[in-house]
């Protein structure tokens, strides 16, 4: 029977006036992509820092590489890499300087330092800079040493938080492309957060969103957009848009009907869009709904993010 990679059973996190994560469970198969999704104060970092021994978890156990994270926390960090949300770089130090130090940290000896350092440095194409100070970085250089660093041990299991935050499109794309690389070459498993659900609609092989410190959603990115209706139908108008909606959604067609408040937009799942279209005017017509705008679509993963999650602004 196979190790699971990652496997968190009942996880809280409890502090005095609130609770980051509750009763939150997931399991993440050897070399699979799995992208964790949430809004702002969700429990996505607290996840990451009790899985990497960071962090105690108040409730439930987790398992990485197949120790207890409380219990066996140091082979945990023997097997793991982590690169976090802020950059964390001694800005006196060179590129070559910081992956040493690292490599020291975990005792590994000079010859296989200096192999680590040579090809690492060549995968995140940062041979021109590796021996500049850390300070002439730019944004995307900083990320793809941060990477780096964090393979400099051959860890089994590859922690990244919120990995192309701020980055432009091409170091993005450069991003993608290294941890694609990871995983099908060096068969790494990779757990990552991001805000971006393009991200992890073309990374993982698996997602799961959690809001209010518990998982609410889980699957493939193809299967989440599914869970939400096959194709879908926008429409704006004015009339009454309560008998409109309860009348609509009786329509054995029609699989979910949602109503953006702040825009007005009405989105009704269907089961295809081209050929129900001429319906749903019709339906708007006979309700007392004027139509102002109407378009059919494909729903994304961000719709289905936005289902699972709502619309609400998130501040903390």
């Amino acid at each position: 029977m196979t190790t699971l990679a990652i496997e968190a059973h009942s996880l809280g996190k409890h502090y005095k006036e609130a609770t980051a994560l509750s009763d939150l469970s997931l399991q993440v198969e050897p070399q699979q992509i799995y992208a964790l999704l949430g809004p702002n104060g969700a429990g996505k970092t607290t996840t990451l820092s009790i899985l990497t021994t960071l962090l105690p978890p108040s409730s439930g156990t987790a398992r990485v590489a197949g120790f207890d994270v409380v219990q066996q926390a140091h082979e945990v960090r023997r097997r793991i890499g982590v690169t976090f949300q802020e950059i964390v770089l001694d800005r006196d130090l060179t590129g070559r300087q910081v992956l040493d130090i690292h490599g020291q940290l975990y005792r590994l000896g000079k010859a296989e330092r200096t192999r680590q350092i040579s090809e690492l440095v060549a995968l995140v194409q940062l041979e021109d800079a590796i021996d500049r100070g850390v300070k002439t970085y730019s944004g995307g250089m900083k990320r793809r040493l941060e990477l780096a660093r964090g393979l400099m041990t051959k860890p089994e299991i590859l922690f990244l938080d919120e990995p192309t935050q701020g980055l432009d499109p091409q170091n993005r794309a450069g991003i993608w492309d290294y941890i694609r690389t990871l995983n099908r070459e060096h068969n790494l498993t990779v757990l990552l957060t991001t805000h971006y659900m393009e991200e992890a609609e073309a990374l993982a092989h698996r997602v799961g969103i959690i809001d209010h410190g518990t998982m609410v959603a889980e699957g493939t990115p193809a299967g989440l957009v599914a869970s939400i209706g096959t194709e879908l139908i926008r429409m704006q108008g004015s009339g009454d848009t309560a008998h409109f909606i309860n009348t609509i959604t009786t329509l054995p067609f029609v699989l979910r009907v949602d109503q953006d408040q702040q825009q007005g937009a009405i989105q009704i799942y269907v089961d295809n869009s081209t050929r129900r279209l001429l319906d749903v005017v019709q339906m708007a017509g006979s309700n007392g709904m004027r139509v102002d705008d109407i378009s059919i679509a494909r729903p994304t993963l961000g719709d289905a993010f936005l289902h699972y999650t709502g619309r609400g602004l998130r501040d903390s």
